[in-house]
């Protein structure tokens, strides 16, 4: 239930700067009458300021008076600044307290005693407005026609169609349903650019998945190379390992050896046939010589000289000669004896060396040659078998590229946020769309209880027009049959029908949402009603507050009235300011 307890107001429109309070706490009908002392006498029933009770009201809750008045021009003229006023009301047992005014600007919201927001001590903030409007549950348009009714607010049916179809729907609690549009809406958003971001995700996935692909071709083309490449040169290498292992290097080397061994030993056998050579001229110079000396020796013995052939009797030296070719023959034998000891030392070696065979043959001409195809064959096997072990330096890339670089592209998000989008399009359109069967639904539920309200306050007040709503929420407004617009009723007709529609939009909001204890009405009835609609009207209004426990305040210039209510509310306006004084009677009217 949403209970409003009291408002009070200082320094607010002729209020001064003695706050004034008005409790709507207690069950009764108040009549609220005037006197302005500042006109003489008895003072006058106008300008004393009975309306500015629900414009407190109005502005503790809303921020704005029932009418277009400047906020500036609600602050009191004589005093000129520290306006504000204080609304409480209850909901579902949660005590709330609106602290509201200018000069300075004030906006404080009360959580069961407690600061609703800490860092707004004042000001006017529109979040807390829009909190402050969750919090009651309807907007301002709605307060003026539901709980603060007014001579001055525009009329239901003088409103625009769109108007008034507005007014319907967020009666009926349609408007909720546009409200959960646009929190839908904000969502429909919010999952178009998680579905656009998914999108370009995959998008950048696939570019990135591509260009991997692209290098991956690239470095399988480097690898096929590469295969190509080892294998040329696998076989090049085997092919000239065939090569050099057809001829058989061991036994090359083992020739090429044994020539060398030859060569050796022919270098030495012609040495020795050379020495033998000069040991045999040699030997044959010393037999000649020694020939020669034995023959200078006999024939010095038988006395004719060896070198004119005459009698060596002239020579004074023959003894001496003599002696002389006798050692020169022993030194000559011994000469000789040596070379032929040394000539037959040659004959032995020669012989031991014997006949050299003849030299084998050989594909290199020398052992340098031999020895450096062993080495290239033993270092192209090496090469071998180190390009067959060789690993292809690009199989691990295209592996690592494969796991770590091609990501799998996943559609389930995309599928979710696409099904996603489908139903919250879907479930936007039942939502705004006039067609939408839920729309109707509410429409049909509540349109037949809304018409049964107003054709019960109606008759209570003694109007005789037909009016319904249609299910399109057109209004038709007949009479005998004839169908009429609202301008077609006299001043009282509307009168009646104003309060009608008001009550009936009342019994709707609170069947769907909660009861309200306060409803003010101001000099409706005072307004082109006769009599008999005075008391219909007066009629209604102490049923309600009797049987449904309302607390009504009944703003009017009747003071015939006095007597037919339970409580009287005083305005008094004396040197330009307005006091409120309650002097209750309790009568059985």
């Amino acid at each position: 239930m949403l209970k409003i307890k009291n408002i009070s107001a200082k320094n607010f429109m002729s209020v001064g700067n003695n706050i004034q309070a008005v409790n709507f706490d207690d069950c009764q009908l108040t009549l609220v009458l005037g006197h302005n002392l500042d006109m003489g006498g008895d003072g006058s029933r106008n300008g004393t300021g009975k309306t500015t009770i629900i414009n407190a009201l109005s502005y503790a809750l809303y921020g704005e008076a029932l009418t277009n008045i400047r906020r500036d021009n609600l602050i009191n003229k004589t005093n000129g600044k520290g306006m504000i006023t204080t609304v409480e009301f209850e909901i579902e047992g949660i005590a709330y307290r609106i602290e509201r005014g200018r000069r300075p600007n004030v906006l404080r919201l009360f959580i069961d005693g407690n600061d609703a927001y800490d860092q707004e001590q004042q000001g006017d903030s529109r979040e807390t407005q829009k909190e402050i409007e969750k919090i009651i549950g309807f907007p301002h348009n709605m307060f003026k026609h539901l709980i603060a009714l007014n001579t001055y607010t525009e009329p239901f049916l003088g409103m625009k169609n769109n108007d008034q179809r507005d007014m319907i729907e967020q009666l009926l609690g349609i408007t909720e349903l546009s409200e959960k549009a646009e929190v839908l809406k904000e969502r429909m958003k919010v999952a178009r650019d998680s579905l656009k971001e998914e999108e370009f995700r995959i998008q950048a996935v696939k570019t990135s998945n591509k260009n991997i692909e692209k290098n991956i071709n690239e470095i399988k083309s480097r690898s096929k190379a590469w295969v190509a490449n080892n294998t040329n040169k696998i076989n090049d290498l085997g092919n000239s390992i065939v090569k050099l292992e057809h001829i058989n290097i061991e036994e090359e080397v083992t020739n090429h050896n044994i020539i060398d061994d030859l060569s050796k030993q022919q270098t030495k056998l012609n040495t020795l046939v050379a020495d033998q050579t000069r040991l045999s001229n040699s030997i044959n110079r010393s037999k000649k010589k020694l020939e020669t000396l034995e023959s200078n020796l006999i024939k010095a013995k038988e006395g004719v000289c060896p070198a004119c052939g005459q009698d060596t009797a002239h020579l004074e030296t023959h003894e001496a000669y003599t002696l002389e070719l006798h050692n020169d023959i022993v030194n000559e034998e011994t000469y000789l004896t040596d070379l032929q000891k040394q000539s037959n030392e040659v004959v032995a070696k020669i012989d031991t060396i014997g006949d050299l065979p003849e030299s084998p043959d050989t594909e290199y001409a020398n052992l340098t040659d031999a020895l450096q195809h062993k080495h290239n064959l033993e270092t192209m096997v090496v090469q071998l078998e180190e390009k067959a072990q060789e690993e292809n330096p690009y199989t691990d890339q295209i592996k690592s590229l494969r796991e770590t670089g091609i990501q799998d592209i996943n559609f389930d998000t995309m599928n979710e946020l696409t099904y996603l989008q489908e139903h919250q399009d879907f479930l936007y359109k039942l939502l705004t769309s006039k067609d939408s069967f839920i729309r109707r639904k509410i429409i049909d539920q509540n349109i037949a209880y809304l018409n049964h309200r107003l054709a019960y306050y109606l008759e209570k007040l003694g109007l005789p027009h037909d009016v319904k709503f249609a299910n399109d929420l057109g209004v038709d407004i007949t009479e005998y049959g004839r169908n009429l617009d609202f301008d077609n009723l006299s001043r009282g007709e509307r009168n009646r029908l104003i309060l009608g529609l008001s009550w009936a939009f009342r019994d709707i909001y609170e069947s769907l949402n909660r009861p309200m204890n306060l409803m003010c009405v101001d000099e409706l009835i005072d307004s082109g009603m006769d009599t008999m609609g005075v008391e219909n009207a007066l009629s209604v209004l102490k049923k309600m507050y009797r049987e449904q426990g309302k607390n009504i305040m009944l703003i009017s210039h009747r003071e015939e009235l006095v007597g037919r209510v339970n409580n009287v509310l005083t305005v008094v306006k004396e040197g330009g300011f307005t006091a409120y004084n309650t002097d209750t009677e309790y009568i059985d009217a």
